[in-house]
């Protein structure tokens, strides 16, 4: 029987959360031509005897729905004390304790929590509700050869490669690390010591030499280049200025005068020898 336009948009709406935000190992799988032809597809919790197992369970929706809770069974074969061997599940959210505000979401959820934590006292499979409470690891045992041949698939079905939100919110969480900046710690010192750059010295000009100036010759060292001149006596008494020969020429000045003064004695002497001589003459 079909659901009321209200209802059917309620569980429309519920379908797409789920494909949009599933819970961690828990997706749902609606048909294209049939939106109440349902699926929900449970994930074998870790540490259990259902790890690695993959778990569908069938929805049938009435027109009491969400009144009455809908019917579902494993469509899946599995070894568990609440689960009969036809996939009828006993627990009590499907039967007494449901409620109108409880969805799809929520009976997958508490399906999950089933295969964690049986309950064999109300145990609709009556040997595994035994083999539980007499022989646990038998019962463990049993429950992975049943889930490793009916439902663990070679390949990992499609819907779980998409990640659920509760995964994305824990890896974002973990993976961004939060990193708070401390305050350097500056040991307080007594004395600040500022840098001092010091420049390199520059280079020394040199000083421009004075210009060479020629030497200037002393009156000492001077050579006299006029040419002295002595007195000569010539035959007749009459003396006669005549020029020094060329080594009396290159005589120093000093020596030059002092040579002067001798030739002038001996012409004066010189002369009065002819006087006297003239006179000795008249005499006679």
């Amino acid at each position: 029987m079909s659901l009321t336009p209200a209802n059917m948009r309620r569980l429309m709406r519920e379908i797409t959360e789920l494909k949009n935000n599933p819970p961690e190992g828990i997706r749902v799988v609606a048909s294209e031509e049939n939106m109440l032809d349902l699926t929900g597809i449970v994930e074998g919790p870790e540490q259990t005897p259902y790890a690695g197992g993959y778990f569908r369970v069938r929805f049938q929706f009435t027109h009491e729905f969400p009144t009455a809770p809908p019917k579902c069974w494993f469509a899946t074969k599995i070894f568990h004390p609440n689960v009969s061997s036809a996939g009828e599940i006993c627990v009590n959210t499907l039967k007494k304790d449901w409620q109108s505000s409880y969805g799809i979401g929520h009976i997958l959820v508490t399906i999950k929590c089933l295969l964690i934590y049986p309950n064999p006292e109300s145990a609709l499979d009556e040997e595994a509700g035994k083999l539980l409470l007499e022989d646990y690891d038998a019962y463990c045992s049993r429950a992975k050869l049943i889930t490793s041949v009916h439902a663990t698939p070679r390949i990992r079905p499609p819907e779980f490669q998409t990640p659920s939100t509760e995964k994305e919110e824990e890896s974002s969480t973990m993976s961004i690390p939060v990193s708070i900046p401390t305050p350097a710690v500056v040991p307080p010192s007594p004395h600040i010591t500022l840098p001092i750059t010091t420049s390199a010295p520059s280079p020394r000009k040199s000083s421009p030499a004075p210009p060479s100036q020629p030497l200037q010759s002393s009156p000492a060292n001077t050579m006299s280049t006029s040419l002295s001149t002595s007195t000569v006596s010539s035959k007749d008494g009459k003396e006669r200025l005549s020029p020094l020969g060329t080594a009396n020429s290159n005589v120093a000045g000093p020596a030059a005068t002092a040579t002067t003064k001798a030739v002038k004695r001996s012409a004066a002497s010189a002369s009065s020898g002819t006087e006297k001589r003239k006179k000795a003459l008249k005499r006679l």
